[in-house]
């Protein structure tokens, strides 16, 4: 078969699958050795009631909310050589948009590339995103503030990384270099700048990770920050991310650099269930220029999922803490209570979670309770 008369196949068998998704959700089709198409999706449907005081209609507001839609096509040409394509939905824009778009070279275990535009080596907790995070669609933007601010776009960002697993698999490493996006930090992306006749330069963002297993190992480029009783973890992670006048205001422009430690540990106790204990650090700097974006972060987390089932699925309460002091002196807390029924892991799963944040000096409390239904096919 010619290469174009294999792409065509290609594209059309990614048809068929759109097309018949409502029937064979999450299907993969095969059309030669090592060679296939998959197509799934996944979505967060939530109802928020919020206390806040500056709100109309007495500090009380009602919200339900398609929080995130998705749809992921994937495609093998031979052992070696594959290509990831997701979408999501934009409800502030009420249209779908690209996610991911990659090329991978999976060349061994050892080490792959990957090229295009997706998620860069960073801490566990964007790692997991927010469909495998305890409670589900746990997001940053009080500690864990990759993307904060910009939403899950400007999470994403174009360019290669390198990764792997050595050690007998027990050291992970990850490293890559991109285009480098603001990632809201509060500064102005390079088309603001222009527009407000600065100059930008094209210095790139280089980021990577390094993870130990000690106990079960998590291979592959992504994590997972709750196993729910499938996997004893003890893993230890490090992060960093810098990009040379990745910080441009119209006071000038300054290096951005952030560093992140984080710890996992999940065991599961026959017969009963599985604890699970959770926790990372944070530096962010912004040489500067940005203060209220620049400063220290942290975060703690423990659940329990039990082994019994209680009709469809499974009972996992769980607590979730986190902290960021500014260098403006301004400091953000957060505390989450929930409650997890997991029906088929993180592909079926409603959760119920009050949340208290608070933000000193002059800022207000914002009380939350979320029900969220998720779904992944």
């Amino acid at each position: 078969m010619h290469f174009n008369e294999r792409i065509r196949s290609v594209l059309l068998v990614a048809a068929l699958a759109a097309m018949s998704a409502h029937a064979t959700a999450g299907a993969r089709y095969d059309f030669g050795d090592d060679q296939y198409v998959t197509f799934g999706f996944s979505t967060r449907y939530t109802y928020t009631h919020a206390e806040r005081p500056s709100a109309e209609g007495g500090g009380h507001v009602n919200n339900p909310n398609l929080d995130s839609a998705r749809l992921y096509f994937g495609a093998s040409l031979n052992k070696y050589v594959k290509a990831t394509f997701s979408t999501e939905w934009d409800g502030a824009k009420e249209r779908i948009r690209k996610l991911d778009m990659y090329a991978q070279f999976e060349l061994a275990p050892e080490f792959n590339v990957w090229a295009g535009r997706f998620v860069g080596p960073s801490e566990r907790a964007n790692m997991a995103g927010p469909y495998y995070s305890v409670g589900g669609g746990y997001w940053p933007c009080v500690s864990s503030r990759y993307g904060c601010n910009g939403g899950t776009y400007v999470a994403r960002d174009d360019g290669v990384a390198v990764w792997g697993n050595v050690a007998e698999s027990r050291l992970g490493y990850s490293f890559g270099v991109f285009e480098g996006r603001n990632y809201g930090i509060g500064a102005l992306n390079r088309y603001e700048a222009h527009q407000a006749g600065l100059k930008t330069s094209n210095d790139l963002m280089y980021s990577g990770r390094l993870q130990y297993d000690f106990w079960d190992l998590e291979t592959g480029y992504f994590s997972t920050a709750d196993h729910l009783g499938k996997a004893d973890i003890l893993a230890i992670g490090v992060a960093f991310r810098h990009q040379k006048n990745g910080v441009i205001t119209l006071l000038g422009k300054g290096d951005y650099d952030s560093y992140s430690l984080d710890f996992q540990l999940e065991k599961n106790f026959k017969g009963s269930g599985a604890f699970g204990l959770e926790a990372a650090y944070y530096d962010y700097d912004t040489d500067g220029l940005v203060r209220s974006e620049q400063g220290k972060a942290y975060s703690a987390g423990v659940s329990y999922v039990f082994e019994r089932e209680v009709g469809w699925g499974r009972f996992q309460p769980f607590v979730h803490w986190q902290r960021f002091n500014a260098d403006t002196h301004v400091t953000t807390k957060q505390i989450d209570f929930g409650l997890n029924y997991v029906i088929a892991k993180q592909n079926a799963m409603v959760s119920a979670t009050y949340s208290r944040n608070k933000v000193n000096q002059g800022g207000e409390d914002l009380n939350r309770f979320v029900v969220a239904l998720q779904l992944q096919y």
